[in-house]
């Protein structure tokens, strides 16, 4: 068994101190214990990943905002470039090193490689990229995916965070004019929209305004949190999205967070596979297919070890949920289709 993980933030952990090249016992930086670096990822048989471009827009001024290289100043334009390209220029030292091979754009082909893994990178927030008109030099340096927003409001869209004050289906901001113009964009390069972090409101707005095959790169099903209307559960998706994504032959991720799992955790708890089955279960009975579930784990995504499942600790243990998935009465070519086949069919149009 080999998987594809549709979103691992490789990149954000190497800024944060995390040494991306060593093993699990030695690779020092934030989140503590950890599961992710390369060497974990190929012990892990992970052959395939979208790995991110995480940036977070901050108030220099407040004594809780985050400090780091990913970080800057809301409105602030330039930093905000700079801190994605760094990025970005991080993955392309990896590909030309040798140590990963570039994932093509949805219905391209690759070139043959050597190299244990295949990355594609998604952009989590647009704010670094200055303009749309600046899109195409990003997708030159291997980017594949974008989802707008992240929490917070970008100048593209509102994030899953943004003004729940207004009692509405369309809950938060919405696409921005500026957004209008980057998802036109996005359509003319082939570049896929990821719905992960975007408000309801954006959301729709979105696919109201495109018609291609979108995602949701590490996302749980709204349903099964608790109120669904609340804010905390604007993050996961409500089941009419899930429905439109598998509709246009999209995919969606299981985030591996145990809080987006299990509702009502208590500390020091972990969550539990039962409820990972029970969202997987979910998706396939709304889309009435096996098709359109697979892998985003978000692992180390802004916590450690002990935030995933129980029994996950690092990649080598993903093969808990295919054997869950076994014991379920998943036959082994739908069981391959959630650890891989189903993004592989995805990604080759």
């Amino acid at each position: 068994m080999h998987f594809f993980d549709a979103h691992l933030d490789l990149a954000y952990l190497a800024e944060n101190g995390r040494d991306m090249h060593a093993p699990l016992t030695d690779c020092r930086g934030r989140y503590q214990p950890p599961a992710v670096t390369l060497p974990s990822l190929i012990e892990g048989r992970v052959t395939q990943c979208l790995a991110t471009i995480f940036t977070e827009a901050i108030d220099p001024a407040s004594p809780d905002a985050e400090s780091g290289a990913f970080t800057y100043p809301f409105g602030d334009t330039d930093a905000a470039y700079r801190a994605g390209m760094r990025q970005l220029l991080l993955y392309r030292t990896w590909f030309d090193a040798g140590l990963i091979s570039r994932m093509p754009k949805r219905g391209e082909k690759g070139t043959e490689s050597d190299a244990p893994l295949q990355l594609g990178v998604l952009v989590e927030c647009a704010d670094p990229i200055t303009s749309p008109d600046e899109l195409e030099q990003w997708a030159n340096l291997g980017v594949v995916a974008i989802g707008m927003a992240w929490w917070h409001q970008s100048r593209y869209a509102g994030g899953n965070g943004t003004d729940h004050t207004q009692p509405s289906k369309k809950s938060g901001n919405g696409l921005t004019d500026l957004g209008i113009e980057l998802a036109k964009r996005m359509d003319e390069l082939n570049i896929v929209h990821d719905l992960s972090h975007l408000s309801q409101r954006a959301t729709d707005e979105l696919l109201a305004l495109t018609d291609r095959p979108v995602i949701a790169s590490h996302s749980n099903s709204r349903a099964l949190m608790g109120d669904p209307g609340s804010k905390e559960n604007q993050r996961h998706l409500a089941d009419e999205t899930i429905i439109e994504i598998a509709r246009r032959g999209g995919v969606i991720g299981l985030n591996l967070l145990g809080d987006f799992i299990t509702p009502g955790m208590k500390k020091g708890e972990r969550a539990k596979i039962t409820d990972c089955m029970r969202h997987i279960e979910h998706v396939c009975e709304l889309t009435n297919s096996r098709s359109h579930i697979g892998l985003g784990s978000d692992m180390d995504g802004g916590f450690g070890a002990d935030g995933l499942p129980e029994g996950i600790n690092t990649p080598a243990d993903l093969t808990i949920l295919t054997n869950a998935l076994s014991g379920q009465g998943w036959s082994d070519p739908d069981i391959a289709g959630f650890a891989h086949a189903n993004w592989n069919r995805f990604w080759a149009g």
